[in-house]
């Protein structure tokens, strides 16, 4: 596809950690460690009453307009904010075991919502290596929460495909974009064995993840700040980078020695990408693609020769109003 850094607009101003982006019909929604979550275009108001190292990573919007939002920080779970930005307890733990470290919350086509859980270390940059894989999945549904899937290379973005037959996962620390199917028996849903669809090398640390219409999978890529197109046949596109092959070469060398630390993998914030971590498609067409980041102030933007898939969420009004 060819899109180059010179080919970025940038949209937004003042955001605090836009992770996770949201888009709408009608409005661009990015988590902010300010905020919890922020309207682009509208007024930051401070999030009330969130706990201490409250880091909110991603972010859901339900059909009531209320905010979901998974705390990366040490205690973890995920949390409601509604219009007036306070903070509410949704879920703290299932099957008897701390939400830590919580990572990703989404609705699917069916009204499901999945989980992501990166580690059950403390702090999480224990699990910045190649052997921890402790990350799991958590899926709420009119049965109730549970887990049903671990043993994850630091559990990232997850999201039901649009066909509704798999679930996404990237496992930032296993450097794979892996799913699982979804299976349903005797009216309870479950996920099957999961099978690998890509591994990444050259610098890709995965972390977000989106679909387009044709079901190719865009993958944000920290420290390297690319963003890949993987195909239905498991092939990928490069389709916008703001590499350093220094810091590729020197994140490589420490991962191959499990010497991974949190210092290696934030060289990428000085990159105009600032460790790009979301892909979200939006504009009337789905084809205007929006990037969080770690650290940008603004998200980038571009415009893609493919739409994106359509969103649950996206006729959804939020709470949060201008």
């Amino acid at each position: 596809m060819g899109i180059t850094v010179a080919d970025l607009a940038f949209v937004g101003s003042d955001l605090e950690r836009p992770e996770s982006v949201l888009v709408t019909s009608t409005d661009v929604f990015a988590a902010d460690h300010i905020c919890g979550v922020t309207r682009l275009g509208g007024a930051r108001t401070p999030l009330h009453d969130a706990p201490e190292g409250f880091l909110p990573n991603g972010i859901a919007l339900t059909p009531s307009g209320e905010f979901l939002i998974a705390n990366l920080g040490d205690e973890g779970g995920v949390w409601r904010i509604d219009a007036d930005h306070h903070l509410h307890p949704f879920l703290l733990e299932v099957d008897g075991r701390r939400l830590r470290n919580c990572n990703f919350v989404g609705f699917d086509d069916s009204g499901r919502l999945w989980i992501s859980v990166c580690t059950q270390q403390r702090p999480r940059t224990k699990a910045f290596n190649r052997y921890t894989a402790d990350g799991y999945i958590v899926l709420i549904d009119e049965q109730g929460a549970r887990i049903v899937a671990e043993g994850l290379g630091f559990a990232n973005e997850c999201r039901a495909d649009p066909t509704g037959k798999w679930l996404y996962v990237n496992e930032s620390t296993s450097r794979l974009l892996s799913r699982f199917p979804i299976e349903i028996v005797d009216g309870r849903t479950s996920l099957g064995s999961k099978e690998v669809v890509y591994a990444f090398t050259d610098g890709d640390f995965p972390d977000g993840l989106n679909f387009d219409v044709d079901g190719g999978v865009w993958v944000a890529c920290v420290l390297s700040n690319r963003v890949v197109r993987i195909d239905l046949a498991g092939r990928r596109e490069v389709i916008l980078e703001d590499a350093d092959p220094w810091l590729i070469a020197e994140a490589e060398e420490k991962w191959e020695a499990d010497q991974l630390s949190d210092a290696v993998a934030r060289a990428g914030l000085t990159r105009c990408l600032h460790n790009v971590s979301c892909v979200a498609f939006g504009g009337a067409d789905l084809k205007t693609v929006y990037l969080g980041s770690l650290a940008g102030k603004k998200l980038a933007t571009f415009r893609s020769g493919i739409a994106g898939a359509r969103p649950v969420h996206w006729n959804y009004t939020s709470a949060i109003q201008r």
